[in-house]
């Protein structure tokens, strides 16, 4: 097995111009499994961790620019940018996703993995997906040829396959900086260290009244409830409720986890059920509903804005 290892995205891109084979590894968290057990034994191995290019975050016109090798770490504020055990304020801009890393693995693989791993190993249950799905996220993705930016939506093109070309690497997600509330939450058989048996991600955008949705560990590519957007979204408008920030009706909650669970089209599998998978979801798309309507009220009762 050939070891690459460029020390620019320069270098990095031109590897995999001339090595299409390659595979690219930053934290390693789920090659090596697979390097370990024999499961896989690629012609050669790209380690992209001395690419400075792929570190760090920064604002840009409204939207964040967040590098492929930021790790789940500096998302929690377990680990900042260079090693440093501080909060970098990337976690307090993408709620979400933050909470989503304080479910990965140990702090050691939150230590090690990286949101572009998360991105191309394209399991339907990674942790990252959701959130960014309901967030509207693009994936810019860069070869010697150009570089260009992928709709979430359209990046997962079937069971751990992506939209990238044999060129390409991922460099980068953009995310438009959150006006409402974000949150995630997954079922597993146990709070962390594990698999997803189902996972949901919800965010509410007030500055454009819409709403977003992620799910994982449901179907064979990470999805949006498309439908349950739409009617929550026009069930807020018509009430009134981005403005007053009033109650959810109880009939309003109740459709929108059903709407959620018939997005979904899970399998059985070791680790549960279709049938509990869709339950599992409906319950919380009604949980995460409720925990950030809560917060969207209490912004409202204090007269704050979102963080950008």
């Amino acid at each position: 097995m050939e070891f690459l290892q460029p020390g620019s995205l320069a270098e990095a891109l031109a590897a995999k111009a001339a090595s299409p084979d390659a595979v690219p590894i930053a934290g390693g968290t789920d090659m090596m499994v697979e390097l370990n057990f024999a499961r896989r034994r690629p012609a050669a191995l790209l380690d992209l961790t001395r690419v400075p290019e792929l570190a760090g975050w920064w604002l840009d016109d409204g939207r964040l620019r967040v590098g492929a090798g930021v790790t789940y770490a500096e998302f929690t504020g377990e680990r900042g940018p260079g090693g440093a055990g501080r909060p970098d304020g990337l976690g307090r801009r993408l709620r979400g996703l933050a909470i989503a890393a304080r479910t990965v693995g140990s702090p050691q693989i939150r230590n090690r993995g990286t949101i572009g791993g998360n991105l191309g190993s394209a399991s339907p249950a990674g942790d990252c997906h959701p959130g960014l799905l309901a967030a509207g996220a693009q994936v810019e993705a860069a070869s010697v040829r150009s570089t260009r930016l992928i709709p979430i939506d359209e990046f997962f093109t079937g069971v751990k396959r992506n939209a990238l070309a044999a060129d390409e690497l991922i460099t980068a997600v953009w995310i438009g900086a959150p006006s409402g509330p974000e949150q995630f939450a997954k079922i597993g058989t146990r709070n962390a260290m594990v698999i997803a048996v189902a996972a949901f991600g919800l965010a509410l955008h007030p500055d454009r009244r819409a709403v977003g949705t992620g799910i994982g560990s449901a179907a064979p590519t990470p999805v949006r409830a498309r439908q349950a957007e739409a009617f929550l979204a026009a069930a807020l408008d018509e009430s009134g409720l981005w403005e007053s920030r009033g109650g959810l009706p109880e009939p309003v909650v109740t459709e929108f986890g059903s709407l959620v669970s018939a997005a979904a089209s899970p399998i059985d599998d070791v680790r549960g059920t279709a049938g509990y998978r869709r339950h599992a979801l409906a319950v919380l798309a009604r949980r995460t509903l409720a925990w950030a309507w809560a917060e969207y009220r209490q912004r409202g009762a204090e007269g704050e804005e979102a963080v950008t």
